[in-house]
């Protein structure tokens, strides 16, 4: 397991983060400010709110040389930091580009920028997403490529396939909706999400 020790490269604050999921057209995507204080670990769970995952599945951040994940106290991962011991500014600055990726399997990779840091201000709380696009896929519909073969069955009532997809994805999913009041009334509750992980 790698060790970072360093000082923070910004006084504390809070970023502003763009997440994009990656080969998507057009792109899915959301804009949040979190605190600068926080741990990857932290961030994980912020990005699955905010772009609507369901915490199902393993994650790996990679800033410049480093991975950083979720360290299995039973096993070994001499080249990954551990996302519980690594905060935002140890490694970020304005216009820092690395990558999030979820679910091993299907292989959800995310670009996150880093566009500015802001002072806090005076009575507004945060994590906050503050803008977005489209709704995030279902768990597990295999990828971007998946996905997107389950969107053209959807567009097509007289496809053989279309009354289980349609099913599946769940009543009321519309692929073009990105709801932010409700990942702004989930993301204060984010530090709950953590519990399935500790």
């Amino acid at each position: 397991m790698i060790l970072l020790q360093a000082k923070a490269i910004f006084p504390v604050g809070v970023i502003e983060l763009k997440i994009t999921l990656n080969n998507t057209n057009p792109a899915i995507w959301r804009k949040v400010l979190v605190p600068a204080s926080i741990t990857f670990f932290d961030l994980h769970h912020i990005i699955q709110i905010s772009m609507g995952w369901k915490n199902s599945h393993l994650f790996e951040f990679k800033v410049g040389d480093y991975k950083i994940g979720y360290i299995d106290p039973n096993e070994a991962f001499e080249d990954t930091a551990d996302a519980n011991e690594v905060t935002l500014d140890l490694l970020l600055k304005e216009g820092t580009i690395f990558s999030y990726l979820y679910d091993f399997g299907d292989g959800w990779e995310h670009t996150v920028a880093v566009e500015k840091f802001h002072d806090k201000e005076a009575g507004k709380s945060y994590p906050v997403c503050i803008d977005g696009q489209l709704a995030c896929p279902p768990e597990d519909s295999g990828g971007v490529h998946g996905f997107s073969d389950k969107l053209e069955i959807l567009k097509d009532k007289k496809h053989p396939e279309y009354s289980f997809i349609k099913q599946w994805v769940g009543r009321g999913y519309n692929p073009e909706k990105f709801n932010i009041e409700k990942v702004n009334r989930e993301l204060p509750k984010f530090r709950s999400y953590m519990k399935h992980w500790k």
